[in-house]
């Protein structure tokens, strides 16, 4: 990292930046040569030190193609947004906290499709949301086990 100074060194405080976001983006390899990313909502568990990222979407789509024939992924998110202007010197910078790593992507069996769907709503709800269980069958979930990660920070 260019900037150590603005390193995020410690696990704990990388997650609290995660626990945060709203938004994980997610880069797959693509057949092309070109990395094919996505915007998605996310939940997340701490299993045996590891970060476990877990997605949801419809059941057909390019990523599941892309995943099923190269499962490693790497992955970025950002908050605490915030442009700081310096009229006087006619400068401007922007304030933020990032993560971005890397791992392996699994499929998520039917038999935890339901804890898994309850974690990610765990990260957008306070409360124990009761989502309509009709729609597990029409939903595909799968995990990013976190095998790098890093943080960075740029406040004040």
């Amino acid at each position: 990292m260019r900037r150590s100074d603005r390193e995020i060194k410690s696990m704990k405080d990388i997650i609290q930046v995660m626990e945060k976001c709203d938004v994980c983006r997610l880069a797959l390899n693509d057949d092309e040569g070109c990395p094919y990313i996505l915007p998605l909502n996310f939940g997340m568990e701490i299993s045996d030190d590891k970060i476990i990222l877990y997605f949801h979407g419809a059941m057909k789509g390019k990523k599941y193609q892309l995943i099923s024939k190269d499962n490693r992924a790497a992955f970025e998110m950002d908050c605490s947004h915030k442009l700081v202007t310096d009229i006087t010197h006619g400068l401007c910078a922007m304030e933020y906290e990032s993560v971005m790593g890397k791992g392996i992507i699994e499929f998520v069996p039917d038999e935890e499709k339901y804890d898994a769907l309850c974690i990610l709503m765990k990260h957008y709800h306070q409360e124990n949301f009761p989502f309509n269980k009709s729609v597990m069958t029409r939903t595909k979930v799968f995990k990013l086990t976190v095998e790098e990660v890093t943080g960075k920070v740029r406040i004040g």
